[in-house]
């Protein structure tokens, strides 16, 4: 987990300052300890160690959810994670990310024991304010970019944008690191439409000159 931050925040410095000063690392060590006591069915007191760890570091786990290695929360203040998350190896949440049920106050006693949170496959980054919501699935090395809305499922290395969330490419390197999801290999649906939108109204602009100058020689 320590050289995970190595390799994705340009400001760490020491193992010893990352242990001290990231909240990434301190929620960890509590969602550990709570994990090992949620799987020996000690759920209640398994809540609330991370109560206590949500109240040091502004980050709600679930001891519930699956969370593999190399996972790193950059800046992580707001980050909740619900309990039947399931998140992969070398995953990258940055601050404000939700990994939520799509309807927790309906009908909730239906829900108890079925899968409502998403799942995060390897290598996934998803940017700072990202809302992922439902019992989908995020392909591995997909990129999500901040802010976004996602409610369907993601394949392998595409990257989404928007609310809601809506495709705009795969990556050409998969193993590349991109800082909050947001590098993507194509331009967006909205950038094509904002550009053609431009184009179209220079067209008309050249036509009102043009018609001007007839009515002006008449």
């Amino acid at each position: 987990m320590i050289q995970a931050i190595k390799d994705r925040d340009p400001a760490s410095s020491s193992s010893f300052w990352i242990l001290l000063l990231y909240p990434s690392i301190h929620v960890m060590i509590f969602y550990y300890l709570s994990r090992f006591l949620w799987r020996i069915h000690l759920k209640s007191i398994a809540r609330f160690l991370m109560q206590i760890a949500r109240f040091l570091t502004g980050i709600e786990i679930h001891p519930g959810a699956k969370i593999g290695d190399g996972f790193f929360m950059d800046h992580a203040m707001g980050i909740v994670i619900g309990e039947t998350a399931e998140i992969g190896r070398n995953v990258t949440l940055y601050h404000g990310v939700t990994l939520g049920g799509i309807m927790p106050a309906f009908k909730s006693n239906e829900q108890r024991g079925l899968k409502r949170h998403p799942t995060v496959e390897d290598g996934v980054i998803i940017g700072s304010g990202a809302q992922i919501l439902g019992p989908i699935t995020i392909g591995s090395n997909a990129r999500v970019g901040a802010n976004s809305v996602v409610l369907k499922s993601v394949p392998k290395g595409m990257s989404v944008v928007g609310i809601p969330a809506h495709e705009v490419g795969k990556q050409k390197l998969d193993s590349d690191f991109q800082a909050y999801g947001t590098a993507f290999s194509e331009v967006s649906k909205i950038d094509k439409s904002v550009s053609k939108m431009e184009q179209e109204i220079a067209v008309l602009k050249d036509k009102i000159k043009k018609l001007e100058k007839n009515n002006f020689n008449k």
